[in-house]
């Protein structure tokens, strides 16, 4: 009786597997109409396209970029949850398919990785002088590196 229990109890990851699905979903519609509207605004101003505002449309497509990761990251949780849990017959493409949770963490990272990557860019558009620029650029790099490092070391170890 406990081995059907704990059996059937995997399909409680149903539960997060719709709604990290559902808040994906969100993230990108959100994103996708609010950038709409910011570049909407910006073009109906009446001020036609400046560089001032050429620069806010471009930091505002970079920040919906860095929104659109992380809805990946969110899906791909989603995805991998339910590989993990409910079935394991999703056809998906070759870099998706999640066997274990190393290959959810490695897609993950990967994705942490973009993300990190976008929010430098984000700050280096909008930079507008000051020093803090490279504090905050070698910060991100170590962060880059410390997690290039652990996928690297993953992979090698899987490898044995």
């Amino acid at each position: 009786m406990l081995h059907r229990i704990l059996t059937a109890g995997r399909y409680v990851m149903v539960i997060p597997v719709i709604a990290t699905y559902l808040g994906s979903i969100a993230l990108i519609i959100f994103k996708t109409i609010d950038l709409f509207f910011s570049v909407g605004n910006i073009v109906l101003s009446g001020d036609g396209i400046t560089q001032t505002s050429a620069k806010i449309i471009a930091v505002g497509i970079i920040d919906a970029v860095d929104v659109y990761l992380i809805a990946i990251a969110v899906y791909i949780i989603s995805i991998g949850l339910y590989s993990l849990f409910v079935d394991d017959r999703l056809i998906l493409p070759k870099w998706l398919e999640i066997k274990n949770l190393e290959d959810l963490k490695g897609n993950l990272i990967s994705v942490v990785i973009a993300v990190l990557s976008v929010l430098f860019l984000q700050k280096a558009v909008s930079w507008e002088g000051g020093h803090d620029i490279l504090s905050f650029g070698v910060a991100v790099a170590i962060v880059i590196l410390a997690l290039a490092f652990f996928l690297y070391k993953t992979n090698e170890n899987r490898k044995r």
